[in-house]
């Protein structure tokens, strides 16, 4: 599932504004090898269901649910009602005295737990309206062709069924009949809902029926309420499922149609036939079709659709009159064909929006089926709607306003899952990791590969690291429920994306990487494993012992921070080679990439492993220079979450004699149009454009002189909802996010005007500043950089960096939480005869984002009424 936009705004706030500042360096350093290299890391020992090599044992089991379900869509009330036909099989060694199912809709009752332990702002998991949820009309058990009324308690999302004689194991069949029904919410917690589009109501129907709880070797029942943050656990089967709705109703579901001719047109099945053999887009139901009322489908009052979808461990599907709808044939290395298809509203059917959603769908199973598992379902239906992303078998929702990049980003997620959790069973309700996680790592990799990389750009993953090290960090290895909100996105998406991405390109590499998850999706297709039987995985296929780095990246919140300490050379003499003594300051250890730089311009690359942390937290090398060093920095490409990567680097360079903490600031002036034309603005208005995991933001600063500044960042997806907005009028600072503002103390307040304020440098001849030039020169990037330290008057200290060369600023570091480094490229001139970078690096809510500048208005009177 995609992080929504509230989850974005929340987490910003909570990121941005709290002061609980990052240190620039550790007093000392925290780091134990003893703590991190343990010997005793596996809690648990091997048994006849699980090996120690992490596949299933000899005598693993696992239950089976198989589902014939036929219910009626009611437009007029907006309720699905019918009957569940639920053959439950104990496959366990166990007698089981009663059953456990999911009720989810129970879910959107106003007396739910899920309600009750909402937040009182809100959220993507708090219900905004209250259905009755799951109304159970009849419960029966048939079990040797005889029916009986059954023993049942409701508990919230639960039913408990008490048998009159326990299921047996191994092997005995029981069957559920349930007769039920529930009103569709508009908004089904980003999962489920509806939506009024032009032509009509779109409907995503998920959850939608009585579901077993899974039984396993694990923890027996698996009966953990469904809260909203934690996704589904649930059994394999084959589904068996009919629709009955209004006949101008289009209806897409998981698995394959197998009435066509009962529900479609000739014509439209003619069209639909050559789609499955195209490899290009066609349309088999255009906007043009819509608007001319013709018939897709038999011209009926109500038709019923029947799907039949196999081994799976779920179904959705969706309907409504106003789909567009096009088609392609999927290609898969054994030779097997499947469909990808399309439905939508055409007001967003786009060439930039859905109208290139199939060939995304099509990317995404060919490449995905080509690297991991091939594609287990005969169609791939993506769905435009009310719900940002969500997941199921064979069918995925994704927003109706979604384009370009997050468009292609939604939808290779979402069809992602069909790998983690569809096809690798995993219990998400517990670890929400195992497939958010997993799921969003191939997801990078796609992006790459897709259209010669399109919508690939290269991650600074240096700048995640104060999101993912943050003071509000919680371990990956924690209930999704348990997770706060505004951590979520790092511990089930971001941080364990990122722990492969490492454990892939820094400790394996990928050859051997990649044929041990293949071997981990392999063994567990359509089984359920547990994070032990992925670690023992990765392990023994990959021939590693890796319990380090299981337990500092998925146990801990343990923070990374690699340092040059010192440079020194063999008998004083260069030519005879370097002694770098490099240092572990927190407590994680990784391996380490050294980029060394001579004065004569000879650079080399030292690649050192993590076990030489083994030995302590400092280590000093041998590098064979030829000549003196004129620069070391750890980890040149930014690879690694380093929390403080001013310690990453080591000049051998002084700064030049005579150059001043002033001289420095003037330069800088100069190089931007001079400190007389900065004094002579009387406005300036900067429009920029971002994204932030998928979404498109866009930024505003505006400057209206002597001191007055804003800083707006809105998203359009949604309307333009406000994310962070930020006004400056002399002495007084507003901060405010969806027309929200919040108390910011003095000192807080003081860190955001060191910021945030434009041209701080007229003010550092002023009383109360104070600044101090770094006697070593600093690297930034591939370049060498002043650095001066600027104390404010409330004591904010920020570092800023200027280029040797050029002068411009290109780095700052204050210590505001979450968001501490800003870097500046690309100068242009304005009509004011004033340089200002169109390139600016920053962090929102602990990721990265690389704004571009649009537009610059200056001396307009555009940005007036920002301060009112």
């Amino acid at each position: 599932m995609k992080l929504s936009e509230s989850l974005l705004a929340a987490a910003l706030i909570a990121a941005t504004f709290t002061a609980n500042a990052q240190t620039v360096a550790p007093a000392a350093s925290k780091y134990d090898q003893h703590q991190v290299f343990k010997p005793l890391f596996y809690p648990d020992k091997a048994n006849e269901y699980r090996t120690a090599g992490g596949a299933p044992g000899i005598k693993y089991w696992q239950n089976r649910a198989d589902y014939k379900l036929d219910v009626t869509l009611d437009t007029v009330k907006n309720r699905v009602s019918g009957s569940a036909l639920i053959t439950y099989t104990n496959n366990s060694p166990d007698a089981l005295p009663f059953l456990w199912l999911q009720l989810d809709q129970n879910i959107f009752r106003e007396d739910s737990r899920a309600q009750e332990t909402s937040n009182v702002n809100g959220g993507r998991f708090a219900n905004r309206t209250y259905t009755q949820g799951d109304e159970i009309k009849s419960v029966t058990l048939i079990a040797d062709g005889i029916t009986t009324k059954a023993d049942y308690l409701v508990t919230d999302t639960r039913m408990q069924i008490k048998l009159a004689s326990a299921l047996k194991p191994t092997g005995a069949k029981l069957q559920i009949k349930i007769d039920y029904a529930f009103e569709i919410p508009e908004y089904g917690t980003d999962r489920m809902g509806r939506m009024e589009s032009v032509n009509g109501w779109i409907y995503e129907i998920a959850q939608w029926y009585p579901r077993m709880e899974v039984y396993d070797d694990v923890s027996g029942w698996n009966t953990i309420p469904y809260l909203g943050a934690g996704e589904f656990y649930l059994e394999y089967g084959d589904f068996d499922y009919t629709i009955t709705a209004p006949g101008n109703m289009l209806v897409v579901g998981s698995g394959e149609l197998a009435n066509p001719a009962e529900v479609y047109t000739a014509a439209t099945i003619a069209k639909l036939n050559a789609a499955k053999g195209s490899d290009k887009t066609l349309m088999i139901r255009s906007e043009a079709d819509i608007n001319s009322g013709a018939k897709f489908g038999l011209a009926k009052a109500n038709l019923t659709w029947h799907f039949v979808c196999k081994n799976a461990r779920d179904v959705a599907w969706a309907a409504s009159k106003a789909f567009v709808w096009d088609a392609a044939r999927i290609n898969l290395l054994s030779g097997k064909k499947a469909l990808a298809q399309s439905v939508y509203p055409a007001e967003n059917g786009k060439p930039e929006g859905w109208g290139r959603s199939t060939e995304y769908v099509k990317a995404t199973i060919e490449q995905s089926s080509k690297r991991w598992f091939e594609y287990t379902y005969p169609v791939a239906t993506n769905v435009a709607g009310v719900v940002g992303g969500m997941e199921y078998p064979g069918i995925v929702f994704c927003g109706a306003g979604d384009l370009g990049s997050a468009l292609w980003n939604v939808t290779n997620h979402e069809f992602g899952h069909n790998w983690f959790p569809m096809i690798v069973g995993s219990n998400e309700r517990k670890y929400a990791w195992m497939d958010e996680g997993f799921n969003t790592f191939i997801n990078n990799l796609d992006t790459k590969e897709f259209n010669k990389g399109e919508y690939f750009e290269r991650e600074d993953i240096q700048k995640q690291a104060p999101g993912i090290f943050g003071e509000d960090a919680e371990p990956i290895m924690s209930l999704p429920d348990v997770i706060q909100e505004n951590y979520l996105g790092n511990a089930a998406y971001n941080k364990p994306a990122l722990g492969l991405t490492i454990l892939r390109q820094q400790i394996l590499g990928e050859k051997r990487f990649d044929y041990a998850f293949n071997t981990y999706i392999k063994r567990w297709a359509f089984k359920h494993p547990t994070p032990w039987d992925f670690f023992h995985t990765m392990d023994n296929a990959a021939g590693e012992d890796l319990s380090w780095f299981w337990n500092e990246w998925f146990l801990t919140t343990w923070k990374l921070d690699q340092a040059v300490r010192q440079i020194d050379y063999v008998e004083e003499d260069p030519k005879k080679g370097a002694l770098i003594t490099i240092e572990n300051a927190e407590e994680m250890a990784l391996p380490v990439t050294i980029e060394v730089v001579e004065e004569s311009g000879k650079t080399g690359t030292v690649k050192l492993p993590a076990e030489i942390w083994q030995r302590g937290g400092i280590w000093t090398f041998l590098y064979p220079s030829t000549g003196k060093l004129k620069m070391v920095t750890i980890d040149p490409e930014h690879t690694l979450p380093d929390i403080n990567p001013n310690n990453n680097y080591f000049s051998g360079q002084l700064v030049e004699a005579g150059v001043t903490a002033a001289g420095v600031v003037k330069k800088y002036l100069d190089a931007i149009g001079g400190a007389q034309k900065i004094s002579a603005l009387k406005d300036i208005s900067i429009n920029a454009e971002g994204n932030l995991q998928g979404t498109a933001l866009k930024m505003q600063s505006v400057y209206n002189a002597p001191a007055q500044y804003a800083y707006n960042i809105t998203a359009p997806a949604y309307n333009n909802a406000p994310v962070l907005q930020i006004a400056s009028n002399r002495d007084s600072l507003r901060i405010s996010q969806t027309g929200r503002e919040y108390p910011i103390d003095k000192a807080t307040a003081e860190q955001v005007k060191a910021r945030y304020s434009f041209f701080p440098e007229l003010q550092f001849d002023k009383p109360g500043y104070r600044l101090a030039l770094e006697p070593n020169m600093q690297v930034v990037g591939k370049g060498l950089a002043y650095l001066i330290n600027i104390t404010y008057p409330g004591g904010t200290v920020v570092k800023a960096y200027f280029d040797e060369n050029t002068g411009l600023k290109v780095k700052q570091y204050t210590d505001v939480a979450g968001a501490s480094i800003t870097e500046w490229s690309d100068y242009r001139d304005t009509p004011a005869g004033i340089k200002i970078p169109y390139k600016i690096a920053t962090n929102l809510i602990g990721q990265p984002v690389d704004f571009d500048v649009k537009e610059v208005k200056v001396n307009s009177g555009a940005g007036a009424g920002v301060f009112k």
